[in-house]
């Protein structure tokens, strides 16, 4: 359900902007708005998702019985994603180099990597998979890169369309758009993790060519 409501924000956030335009009711404070929305949406739920995944693969309770150790400690890791997205959308809304691309990783796709999580844990059948993406330290490896990414100085090319659309200046974009469609097809929940991780290395593979 948390995977549900977070892809349907991330849905209506990807078209708010565009909705905006077209009513002519854009403004500064649908802007902040929409950084509070995101935040919550993916960067708050993505984290306490992480926290409740890596309190089970411990196997511990902090909020019942916290004690200060190791295995009490880590699943608080899981909240370093809030405040990443925090300062990265903080950051957004004031840096001008983010007008038609974006400079790491976006919150969304973040979001949508960590909320496959457990879905690819509980919900499919890869064993070998699911023991190693359930390790305490998995996921506390995954938050911090994570957090990292999202404020990386790495160059990501946009999803959004604006304008008159163009074939040749949307070749990247079809062509992920493609691939995602063929990777859910194949691995369902699994392929959410990789469409992000081919969405990272078409924007580095893309900005070399340009350059």
């Amino acid at each position: 359900m948390a995977a549900l409501m977070v892809s349907l924000g991330i849905f209506f956030d990807f078209f708010d902007g565009l909705a905006a335009r077209s009513l002519n009711v854009s403004s500064k404070l649908g802007l902040e708005l929409d950084s509070l929305a995101d935040m919550v949406t993916s960067g708050v739920v993505p984290a306490f998702v992480l926290f409740l995944l890596i309190q089970q693969a411990t196997g511990v309770s902090v909020m019942n019985d916290f004690h200060f150790d190791l295995k009490h400690i880590l699943p608080f890791t899981g909240f370093f994603v809030a405040l990443g997205s925090a300062y990265r959308l903080a950051k957004f809304n004031i840096d001008e180099r983010q007008t038609a691309s974006f400079i790491g990783l976006p919150t969304p796709a973040n979001a949508l990597f960590i909320m496959a999580l457990p879905l690819i844990i509980y919900e499919q059948d890869f064993p070998c998979l699911s023991e190693v993406l359930f390790n305490p330290y998995t996921l506390v490896i995954i938050s911090l890169a994570s957090t990292y990414l999202l404020n990386a100085e790495i160059p990501l090319f946009s999803l959004k369309i604006k304008g008159a659309f163009h074939w040749q200046d949307n070749l990247e974009k079809i062509v992920l758009i493609i691939i995602s469609i063929l990777l859910l097809i194949a691995f369902k929940y699994l392929a959410i993790p990789i469409i992000i991780m081919i969405y990272v290395f078409l924007s580095i593979v893309t900005n070399k060519l340009k350059k």
